[in-house]
């Protein structure tokens, strides 16, 4: 793999609770020395609205960075998107890292009666919101003619305190939207495709250790001879600290439709004793350029030892 990247953990957090419970939460994450709170951004299960509580978990805290994973493009246009960004940059001292994705979770557009667009239409849009805002980031005016934005003399304010804007975020699994990451982004995500608009047991063996050299090949032919300079990223659903991780692996392997061993070797699976799940990290950063680890909230506590011993390395 081209690129070694020191690596960095991440928390994907839905929120919920008081602003106590959320503040503390966040130094939590802060003090076992994770790198990022990261939150989604759904309406049926996200308690929380992610540009405002990314800012209280900013305030409460002085190194950790925040973002998003990632925020819907079809739930709001980008150049609010740029201004509310910008905005939370600045007061975090330019520490966001923006999620932008096509979206994908039906449920979502169908609570909210939004059309449904096919997946080339959206990523169509979300190309182009990238645009808007990599404008609005910029100096100076800008105007835009697509098909689905127009910006006319626009000169957004705040600037970001980052240059020249916050570290972009872009996952997926499919071709399309790869190479745009790839072509856009800083940071990619590496995502099992969600085309059927919901988790469903195809996410499985889509994550596969063989499409995955498939999705970072798509990254590659986005990203041409900026690939060496892209942080690759997975979220890490099915993730335990357990020293029989083979064990667990039978246990919830059959329910994906996958062996034991395609289960371990999966691209959002991460088991094994400390040892094992370090060894894991760094093989899959040798054979994958990933550095960036992302957990949820039931397990980075379970994962600090990991962190603190491969965080920087």
């Amino acid at each position: 793999m081209a690129h070694s990247r020191k690596f960095r953990f991440g928390v994907q957090v839905n929120g919920g609770g008081s602003g106590a419970e959320w503040t503390t939460l966040a130094r939590r994450i802060e003090d076992l020395g994770y790198s990022t709170l990261f939150m989604p951004d759904h309406f049926d299960d996200t308690p929380l609205a992610p540009m405002v509580a990314l800012s209280f978990a900013a305030a409460a805290t002085t190194t950790l960075r925040v973002g998003h994973l990632v925020l819907g493009n079809d739930y709001k246009h980008p150049a609010v998107v740029a201004k509310e960004s910008a905005t939370l940059d600045l007061l975090s001292d330019g520490r966001l890292e923006l999620g932008l994705g096509a979206g994908w979770m039906l449920a979502d557009y169908e609570q909210l009666g939004l059309p449904y667009d096919a997946p080339g239409v959206r990523i169509a849009r979300l190309d182009e919101a990238l645009r808007v805002v990599k404008g609005c980031f910029a100096d100076g005016p800008f105007s835009f003619a697509g098909d689905h934005y127009t910006i006319t003399g626009y000169d957004a304010q705040p600037a970001p305190v980052q240059r020249p804007h916050p570290p972009i975020v872009v996952g997926g699994g499919g071709p399309k939207v790869l190479r745009l990451a790839g072509r856009e982004a800083d940071i990619v995500g590496i995502n099992p495709n969600l085309r059927a608009g919901a988790i469903t047991a195809d996410a499985a063996t889509d994550s596969l250790a063989d499409m995955t050299l498939q999705k970072l090949e798509w990254i590659r032919e986005g990203a041409g001879e900026r690939f060496d300079d892209l942080e690759l990223q997975i979220r890490y659903f099915l993730a335990s600290i357990t020293d029989d991780a083979r064990g667990f692996a039978e246990m919830l392997a059959p329910g994906f439709g996958v062996t034991a061993d395609e289960a371990l070797g999966s691209a959002v699976a991460l088991v094994g004793s400390v040892d094992e799940v370090c060894n894991t990290l760094v093989q899959r950063r040798e054979e994958w350029g990933v550095s960036y680890v992302v957990l949820g909230e039931d397990t980075f506590e379970a994962f600090a030892p990991v962190v603190a011993r491969l965080a920087g390395t």
